[in-house]
């Protein structure tokens, strides 16, 4: 079981999280962690029988009987739209969102939208995930967004005239732009929440021995495999995503990026605000969401 991040005394009684990519790896042993704590907790995966049956592990694991499943493809936006509002439905408050989903392919995919996937599933699902949930964030302060992003932000680049790697391509350039996103994301996102009461943070959660990349290529898989000595537990890489969850330590700590339940540096490129407004701006735009969408009220 997912070890709790502070002391005994913290609780999530009462509190309501959504954690998206919950039925494996890190999303899975955040889920249980924040489970152990109390949590209400809904669990959002592509396969509604794995997310059912993980959720009943993590029922018998931790006696809370308050883990719910829904059922998305995130890289779809009608999937993420749907979602979105059945949570609505379902959750008069939300404490905590967890955007955990990701993937590496090693060739170039599109979605059923006309996205490049890992464009579509690491970094527009984050986006139109949270701009659909904002208002019940918000009406749920305090409350907390947590995006999983990773230290492979550090090889991203964000090319605003080939966002999507159409002139040429790379599994893990991909990867690294999209990490890199996910943080210019949290940075915005927090600023643009000033004084609402609701925080953003990003983290690494650290090389996680899990499921990532084993449905790909062979030739991805035997690069992740040649890395295997250096990855961590999944329950290990779960311990930020839980703590920043949860943690009274970081209560009001916003646009942060952490590592090992610390605030570290991201890259110098992650801090130019100009490229994280216009990055908002062209995603809002490909979603169809107004450019001011997370503006602080008042």
């Amino acid at each position: 079981m997912a070890q709790q991040p502070t002391s005994q005394s913290v609780s999530m009684q009462g509190k309501t999280v959504v954690v998206t990519g919950a039925t494996r790896g890190i999303g899975f042993e955040t889920t249980r962690g924040l489970a152990a704590l109390g949590a209400r907790v809904v669990m959002i995966s592509r396969d509604a029988r794995r997310t059912e049956e993980q959720a009943a592990v993590i029922r018998t694991a931790t006696g809370n009987t308050a883990v719910e499943t829904l059922q998305a493809d995130l890289s779809v936006q009608a999937d993420v739209r749907r979602v979105a509002g059945e949570i609505l439905d379902r959750c008069p408050r939300i404490d905590v969102l967890v955007n955990n989903a990701g993937a590496v392919f090693s060739s170039r995919k599109e979605t059923v939208d006309g996205l490049e996937m890992t464009f579509a599933l690491n970094h527009m699902n984050y986006f139109l995930l949270t701009n659909l949930l904002l208002d019940r964030l918000k009406a749920s302060a305090p409350a907390r967004i947590v995006n999983v992003a990773s230290a492979a932000h550090t090889m991203g680049k964000i090319k605003f005239d080939d966002l999507q790697h159409a002139r040429s391509y790379s599994g893990f350039s991909a990867y690294g732009d999209s990490k890199l996103m996910n943080i210019l994301f949290t940075y915005e996102l927090s600023r643009r929440l000033s004084g609402t009461g609701v925080t953003a943070n990003c983290l690494h959660p650290g090389f996680v021995a899990s499921g990532f990349g084993k449905n790909d290529s062979p030739l991805m898989k035997a690069g992740i495999a040649l890395m295997r000595p250096f990855q961590i537990s999944a329950v290990k890489g779960a311990q930020t995503s839980i703590y920043l969850a949860s943690s009274p330590d970081v209560e009001g700590v916003t646009g942060k990026y952490f590592s090992n339940r610390r605030a570290v540096d991201s890259n110098k490129a992650s801090y130019d605000i100009a490229t994280a407004q216009r990055l908002w701006e062209e995603t809002a735009r490909i979603v169809g969401l107004p450019a001011e969408s997370g503006a602080a009220v008042g």
